[in-house]
């Protein structure tokens, strides 16, 4: 049985549509609490959100899902995504659950679920959960003297904030450095820029005014425009920008030039081999990752780079199988093992700000480690089925997999998060891999509109 409804990153769709419900909310919460009834101890979960106005619809069907079936909920309001994974664990809690689309804009939201391990659910167990969400569900309902319970857990905030500031050396302090910080008005509106406060540092807060609808809207890491105009207009030393629930972020320099997660992964694998502290022997990414990132570990630094398929719960999966502690994707989901079970943007800005505060250079000598090779990446949106089946596209595919030879590389994948499918070639030549993106994407356009 293949996930119908599971993504690379949880469910997602636009709000109050089919599957993204209060009734697919409501299925979730009585599945996955069934899931992880085990035992007769008092079951828990904890759920957060982001700032989407879908997150008063969804959350409600949550509680309700898992009340049903016995387990008490903890709800700790908007949050960071990782702040779930520390608070399931730290609780005690048997399941986690964060309500957010993400990067995606307010109309999506979605549902991310972590075991009581603090990690993301693996493929089986969510093959399991949608199961039985597809059968008769009545069978797990609880008695009516066995309904869960619902509190508010009004300290979350302030634990992840402490445990955040743990992962930051004592002796140092953020003291003389400027940031700017965009936290997308999503959920680390009010925690990142006070744990980035309390350590020094000097903060220019941008993004941080959500209204419901304002998430990720012409700013945090996918849209940078914001950060770096005001690092440059502020004369910050560094620009910060997180998603909608900060799992990702990006940097800029004070020239406002931009960090990617490549860059950043580069950057702490060498300040970690140096401190002796990076484990595995090398770094894992995806195949998304840029050549020159492999070169540079491989080259310079003498470490290896295994990649793995597209999504950040696939690189912390095979870090936990193979001994790695550092790990990510170019879009700047930056897993940092010693830390945190899943992406944390706002661990991974210390990591970078710890770096550039200790050489006591520019952030734009410090932050790009490597050259980067050209690479080019661009998206095609369809409705209905997905046009990769097409014959037309799969030969044109092969025509350009011939055309690269040994001169780079294409990848060509659907989004686990959108209805997109996304072409990339990366290679020496720059002609070369802009010919080859450009005609599989008008082709692939093509076919969308037939």
């Amino acid at each position: 049985m293949t996930r119908k409804l599971f993504g690379t990153d949880g469910i997602r769709g636009s709000a109050n549509s089919d599957p993204m419900n209060a009734e697919t909310a409501l299925k979730v919460g009585m599945a996955a609490g069934a899931q992880f009834i085990r035992g007769d101890h008092r079951h828990r979960v904890v759920i957060g959100k982001d700032t989407r106005l879908s997150g008063y619809l969804l959350e409600p069907a949550l509680v309700a899902g898992f009340v049903s079936v016995g387990m008490d909920v903890i709800i700790v309001g908007p949050i960071p995504t990782p702040a779930i994974a520390m608070l399931t664990q730290s609780l005690r809690a048997d399941l986690g659950v964060m309500l957010s689309a993400s990067h995606n804009p307010y109309h999506d939201n979605g549902i991310k679920l972590f075991g009581p391990d603090g990690y993301k659910l693996s493929d089986e167990i969510e093959i399991e959960i949608e199961a039985r969400m597809a059968g008769d569900q009545s069978a797990d309902l609880a008695p009516s003297d066995k309904l869960g319970r619902t509190w508010r857990l009004d300290s979350g905030r302030g634990r992840y904030n402490d445990y955040v500031k743990r992962t930051f050396p004592r002796e140092h302090t953020l003291d003389g450095l400027k940031v700017v910080l965009d936290c997308a008005n999503g959920a680390a509106y009010r925690v990142a820029p006070e744990v980035l406060w309390e350590l020094g540092a000097e903060v220019i807060p941008i993004g941080v005014d959500p209204d419901g609808f304002n998430i990720n809207k012409d700013c945090g890491s996918t849209n940078t425009d914001a950060m770096q105009s005001q690092t440059l207009a502020h004369g910050a030393d560094l620009g910060i920008a997180l998603d909608g629930d900060a799992d990702r972020v990006l940097v800029c320099d004070e020239k406002g030039d931009m960090v990617d997660g490549d860059q950043i992964l580069g950057l702490v694998a060498r300040n970690w081999l140096e401190r002796g502290i990076l484990k595995g022997g090398g770094v894992v990414a995806t195949v998304m990752s840029n050549l020159g990132l492999e070169r540079f570990l491989n080259d310079e630094l003498g470490l290896g780079l295994e990649r793995t398929q597209v999504g950040d719960r696939y690189v912390v999966e095979y870090m936990r199988a193979k001994g790695f502690n550092l790990g990510g994707e170019q879009s700047g989901h930056i897993i940092l093992g010693d830390y945190s079970t899943t992406g944390d943007g706002l661990i991974a800005a210390l990591q970078v700000l710890s770096v550039v505060k200790k050489s006591g250079k520019r952030a734009s000598e410090v932050c790009r480690p490597f050259e980067p090779m050209p690479q080019l990446l661009k998206n095609v949106r369809f409705d209905g089925a997905s046009p990769l089946e097409a014959a037309t596209v799969q030969d044109a595919i092969k025509d350009a997999h011939a055309m690269l030879k040994d001169k780079g590389r294409l990848l060509v994948r659907p989004s686990g998060t959108e209805p997109l499918v996304r072409v990339m070639a990366e290679g020496e030549d720059d002609v070369l891999i802009t010919q080859v993106v450009d005609e599989l994407i008008t082709i692939l356009e093509t076919e969308v509109r037939t």
